[in-house]
């Protein structure tokens, strides 16, 4: 007779580094892991989506910063490379870990598919929000993986919006249960480390990650042994975005934080 812990674990993500540290740590930790991966959402699409939010001229200055740093991801290899060596994880693609592309996790074919594979819990780690549709039909328990402390820095960058508010105590992770809502899900674990000065919004991502397989293993730990224990978060919940290109470049100049 099949038990929970027999069941796949599925992680959902849209791919790349800091997400495939967590890959590679729960599936050497848990034997039959999953990963579903999203083709990546179009830039227009991302664009509309935030002016509808925050305003053109915002979600412009936001996009901005994002093409314009990329500019400097080559210069910060080398602390990402000592991240990983210093938290011993990978962030190298297991071919052996198996992948099927999906469209959308709320897509029809995604649903179905999680459905036909009846895994004990959904682990996601950046990929779309699930709709309502999507997190009613769920057959198990979905956790998320934030890089970031909730309810205070829920959303984006969420390492470095606490150091601009001078919160580096606040600079950490967050694996809770998944809702409607934008990282307003009930807490299982939280973990804080210290940023180093040669940290940028490029390293932040990765070390707070690298500094939390072990709250991510235990969240799905607890999921298989039908122990989950979600706690409601408290403190001042506020959503966070990409810092504006005249926000980062301010910091960055004024402060040195980048």
């Amino acid at each position: 007779m099949e038990t929970v812990r027999d069941k796949p674990i599925v992680i959902v993500t849209a791919g790349g580094r800091n997400p495939q540290v967590l890959i590679n740590a729960l599936n050497a930790r848990f034997s039959n892991v999953t990963v579903l991966i999203e083709q990546p959402e179009s830039k227009t699409l991302f664009l509309r989506r935030r002016a509808r939010k925050l305003g053109w001229m915002t979600a412009a200055g936001q996009f901005a910063t994002m093409v314009v740093s990329k500019i400097g991801k080559r210069f910060t290899e080398q602390r990402a490379e000592d991240i990983l060596r210093d938290y011993g994880v990978s962030a190298a693609v297991d071919p052996t870990i198996p992948v099927t592309e999906i469209e959308s996790i709320n897509s029809a074919a995604a649903i179905e598919h999680i459905r036909q594979t009846d895994p004990a819990v959904m682990f996601l780690v950046s990929c779309r929000m699930l709709s309502t549709l999507t997190l009613a039909a769920m057959p198990c328990p979905v956790v998320n993986f934030h890089a970031g402390i909730n309810p205070q820095y829920r959303g984006l960058m969420g390492g470095y919006w606490a150091r601009v508010r001078n919160d580096e105590e606040n600079f950490g992770a967050t694996v809770h249960l998944v809702d409607a809502g934008v990282d307003t899900g009930d807490i299982l674990y939280q973990s804080r480390v210290k940023p180093s000065k040669s940290d940028t919004l490029h390293t932040y991502p990765l070390l707070q990650t690298a500094a939390s397989t072990d709250i991510a293993i235990r969240a799905v730990e607890d999921a298989l042994s039908a122990a989950l224990k979600p706690l409601r978060a408290n403190g001042t919940s506020r959503q966070w975005y990409h810092p504006p290109i005249w926000t980062w470049l301010w910091n960055g100049f004024t402060r040195g934080i980048w």
